[in-house]
């Protein structure tokens, strides 16, 4: 069901605007819309311009929240805001100089480390790198070599060079070494161990002693760092520990502050008044704007205008279903397809009862529908899910169903059949022979199911008050006549009767058809719009006719589409008798357990998912798509909102 909504329009000195959010707007549910689009036929209205002076404060004190482990066990305290203010500022002030040391140990940390890399390679030269950097008649090169190109230097250059190649480490891609040199002949070996793709290093003069040692000193440099680092660290944590209460009662204050502050966001004040007053509007369910308006009967400082014709408000009303519990994990299924405008028929319930019902019928089996309403109960205790709620409640009508059909696990001989066995039972009709009767219930039944549809359309239609929509539509007045006239001439057919007279048929059949056809025209004359027939005349009749056709033949189709109810239903039974002759169950012979068990599960897991599925489809393409537009738009409360 669709919660009754009024539109509000609240006012008041603009001093006054944060009391007003905070004792009034965070109590009652509002959905505010912009003000200045809802009264932008009023004159001398602004927008309602502040900075929040909150939200800054209230970042810092989420992020600080989101440092504290086991939030769930913060109580809040009892401080003033002030208090909690000055004392997220204090924090901000100590954990900023804390993180300006932290980042300026990281750095030196990260100079280390680049040094630390440079030297690795060449740990195993045994020899003072400071002493090498000094060298003046001898020419040094640190780097690297493949090791491909390495084998072809030692094969075929390195014999013909005056230089002296000192090989460090090696790994599985390259060759680490130093390279010495005369400087007479620097251009002309550099150039050859070029063409041998050597990738110079350069070693920087911060070390000293050996390769090994000045590796071992940086790494006590870093080690050293990364202890300062995680002093830091934890004095940082111990400062926001020692304060977690204060900063959870700060988050929690300031968001209320920060939300109730925006409110100005849509709101809007006068221009020319002294003093200035603030305007917001929004929409409140009927029972939240009664109690809202006795609430502000005695503050002076408050005025508000309830309207209850929602003509004169130019945002639609939004849409707030309050369905019972049991019906409540349906609403799921709805939302994929819309949520209905606040002037519709809210079918949840339909939806409910039908899909269930409907379930029911094509999956019968009292064992396995057993088993689904145990499971789907227990998976909605443990996680609280709709889908498995609505699982719940189909396994109840299958497990009835399977009483009527007899049918316990796939055995059709433990309990007897009520009503019938779906693969046993025909009945004999005029023009159509001999038919299974669970297929002829199922288009029967689907019939029924359209005039009901057609019917909640009429009742749309009169909410909207949509003239075309109530008595021309396809699934209007017209509509409903014409097909349920086809429904009462099959019947009459079927039960052995002579159909009534040309005169009659015509004001059955034609009359309807003719409404539907020429539906814009008689709608434009009844509303005295001032063009009834469009210019082209000649094409509106070609275009008609072709329109009919498909209206004719659609009628067919939604109605055979039914048909899949009693399919499903003798496709579950089929099923089953594979499974039992699988396991070998001949002539009351005992089956093997596991083939039944494991055939009972396949069963349940694939057709009930086919069958939810196709049921789902029933409800969406020849229910809902009937009378059901789905273009509602949510009902949000301001203090759920994202801000």
């Amino acid at each position: 069901m669709i919660v009754k909504m009024k539109f509000l329009s609240i006012t008041g000195p603009k001093s006054d605007i944060d009391r007003v959010a905070e004792k009034y707007l965070s109590k009652y549910e509002i959905q505010l819309e912009n003000t200045l689009s809802e009264l932008k036929t009023v004159q001398n209205l602004r927008p309602y311009v502040e900075i929040n002076p909150y939200k800054n404060l209230l970042v810092k004190a989420k992020d600080y929240l989101n440092l504290i482990d086991q939030k769930e066990t913060i109580k809040p305290a009892s401080v003033t805001l002030e208090e909690a203010v000055k004392v997220i500022q204090r924090l901000d002030i100590t954990v900023n100089d804390l993180k300006e040391k932290r980042q300026t140990l990281e750095n030196e940390k990260a100079k280390y480390l680049d040094l630390l890399h440079k030297i690795e390679p060449f740990r195993e030269l045994n020899y003072d790198v400071e002493k090498i950097l000094d060298f003046k008649f001898i020419k040094y090169r640190f780097g690297k070599i493949s090791r491909e190109y390495f084998a072809k230097l030692e094969r075929y250059v390195y014999d013909n060079l005056d230089t002296i190649f000192y090989k460090c480490h090696v790994d599985e891609n390259y060759v680490w070494g130093v390279y010495f040199l005369p400087a007479s002949q620097e251009e002309k070996i550099d150039a050859i161990f070029s063409s041998m793709h050597f990738e110079r290093l350069f070693i920087p003069a911060e070390y000293s002693g050996t390769p090994d040692h000045a590796f071992q000193i940086l790494e006590d440099e870093v080690n050293g760092v990364n202890a300062e680092i995680a002093k830091i660290n934890q004095q940082i944590s111990k400062e926001i520990d020692s304060s977690k209460t204060i900063i959870y009662t700060a988050s929690e204050k300031l968001e209320s502050l920060s939300r109730n502050f925006d409110v100005r966001k849509l709101a809007a004040c006068t221009k020319n008044e002294n003093p200035v007053f603030y305007i917001i509007c929004g929409w409140m369910t009927e029972r939240d704007a009664d109690s809202f308006a006795m609430d502000i009967e005695n503050d002076e400082n408050v005025y508000c205008i309830i309207e209850d014709d929602h003509n004169n408000i130019f945002s639609s009303p939004p849409t707030k279903l309050n369905n019972p519990k049991i019906f409540k994990p349906f609403e799921m299924f709805l939302r994929m397809y819309g949520l209905p405008a606040y002037n519709e028929f809210d079918p949840t319930i339909f939806l409910a009862i039908t899909y269930t019902f409907i379930f029911g019928c094509m999956f019968g089996d009292a064992g396995q529908g057993f088993l689904l309403f145990a499971g789907g109960a227990l998976l909605y205790k443990l996680k609280k899910l709709d889908i498995a709620a609505i699982v719940s409640m189909a396994g109840i009508f299958s497990t009835i169903f399977g009483v009527l059909y007899g049918s316990l696990f796939g055995f059709e001989d433990i309990i007897p059949a009520i009503w019938l066995h779906p693969m046993k039972t025909y009945i004999t009709l005029p023009v159509m022979g001999t038919l299974n009767t669970v297929l002829v219930l199922a288009v029967a039944f689907g019939m029924g199911l359209i005039l009901v549809s057609m019917i909640i359309n009429i009742i749309n239609g009169i909410k909207q008050k949509n003239i075309e929509k109530i008595f021309f539509d396809t699934n209007g007045v017209a509509g409903l006549l014409f097909y349920a006239s086809i429904v009462g001439s099959i019947v009459l057919i079927m039960t052995g009767n002579t159909l009534p007279g040309g005169v009659l048929l015509f004001i059955m059949f034609g009359i309807p058809l003719i409404l539907i056809a020429f539906k814009e025209p008689i709608t434009a004359l009844i509303e005295k719009k001032a063009e009834a027939m469009p210019k082209e005349v000649g094409m509106y009749l070609v275009q008609t006719i072709f329109e009919l056709f498909e209206i004719v033949l659609s009628y067919m189709t939604n109605t055979i589409s039914f048909v899949r109810i009693g399919a499903f239903a003798l496709s579950h039974a089929g099923m089953m008798e594979v499974v039992m002759t699988l396991a070998g169950v001949e002539n009351g012979s005992s089956p093997n357990w596991p083939i039944f068990i494991i055939g009972n599960l396949v069963v349940m897991a694939m057709e009930g998912l086919i069958v939810g599925i196709h049921v789902l489809r029933l409800e969406y393409y020849e229910m809902f798509s009937r009378f059901f537009s789905g273009n509602g738009r949510e009902f949000i409360p301001y203090s759920k909102q994202k801000q």
